[in-house]
């Protein structure tokens, strides 16, 4: 690598880092604590992926959402998820509308998911059916409607929210809609401190500003970037092995996994695992991933993406247990790999 060359990937480095800070910084001038959140979100900002935000009513999901919005300048759009809503009511639908010569044509009236921010609220209180409709926009980014394909304006992100205690008239999303998105984050409660902030913020009739410090096309390009970051073969190698890992029955599967595991991570699981990885690399003002990148961003990666078995549900073992477990087991080099180094 040339000087040159080397010089200009310092300077868009440098441009990602101060690009992803002051978008951190225009939302923490809303959001209190919940960092990690925070940073889950971002990373999906700058890898191009869709995130699904869990928690309790009343954390700040929808209004972390939101105040992302009004810090990029992206077209943003809600949809608010309930049981009677259809699929034409997120994609559009034809409509039959009168030409100036008299003749009736069909118009397509494109639905709020023609936006580049979507915030599909409660996801999970809509039918599969309506649910199912966002399948291609988030992998494709594109809408078919009356066999004519309409494409998505990129950049293009879902950012979900779904309550886990009230399920009463919820559905729960299938697995194929949940292994398009990039990161499942669990939001918590606020601690003591973070409460007085909040009141601070919101009790006292101060309204505060966001700008807007991020395009579109300049998003288009820190996303590039993180792509051009190296992973060496061997942790390359790693990152794939934590995902055979939570397959039961595998070859590399942990012995929690064959006990509570019923279905393994997808291919896209450590897909979102390298580059989630890419990004923390980026972050740190590194250009290659490490074995604790790796280990920071498993856990949002995968924990949506294995299935548990009965087993595990009867003895009330969560996801993240499992993975955390599976995480202490694999070790950083393969016993094969390690043993032709030595030789």
């Amino acid at each position: 690598m040339n000087p040159q060359h080397e010089a200009s990937i310092e300077e868009r480095a440098e441009a990602f880092r101060t690009a992803y800070r002051r978008v951190r910084e225009q939302i923490g001038r809303v959001i209190v604590g919940h960092e990690d959140i925070v940073d889950g979100v971002l990373t999906c900002l700058f890898v191009g992926g869709h995130a699904l935000l869990e928690g309790v009513p009343g954390l700040g999901k929808t209004l972390l959402v939101r105040t992302l919005a009004e810090a990029v300048d992206l077209e943003f759009s809600r949809i608010q998820f309930t049981p009677d809503l259809m699929p034409a009511d997120i994609i559009g639908t034809n409509v039959v509308m009168e030409a100036p010569d008299g003749r009736r044509v069909f118009e397509f009236q494109r639905g709020p998911v023609f936006a580049q921010i979507v915030l599909a609220d409660e996801i999970n209180r809509a039918t599969p059916k309506t649910q199912s409709a966002l399948l291609e926009a988030m992998q494709e980014h594109s809408v078919t409607v009356g066999g004519v394909v309409h494409r998505l304006r990129e950049p293009f992100f879902v950012m979900a929210t779904q309550n886990p205690i009230e399920q009463e008239g919820t559905y729960p999303l299938p697995e194929a809609q949940l292994d398009r998105f990039f990161f499942k984050l669990v939001v918590g409660y606020s601690t003591r401190e973070e409460l007085g902030e909040i009141l601070d913020r919101t009790t006292r009739g101060e309204r505060v500003r966001v700008e807007k410090v991020l395009d579109g096309e300049t998003l288009l390009g820190h996303q590039g970037l993180v792509r051009e970051v190296v992973i060496a073969p061997h942790v390359q190698d790693y990152a794939i092995r934590l995902g055979l890992a939570t397959h039961p029955e595998g070859a590399y599967a942990a012995a929690v996994t064959n006990r509570y595991v019923r279905w393994g991570t997808s291919p896209r699981g450590v897909q979102a695992l390298v580059l989630a990885a890419k990004v923390r690399a980026l972050l740190a003002g590194r250009y290659n991933v490490s074995y604790e990148d790796l280990r920071r961003v498993y856990l949002p990666s995968l924990r949506h993406r294995i299935l548990l078995n009965f087993e595990a549900q009867a003895e009330g073992i969560e996801a993240d247990e499992v993975l955390l477990k599976v995480l202490d087991t694999v070790p950083e080099k393969a016993e094969g790999r390690a043993m032709a180094e030595v030789g």
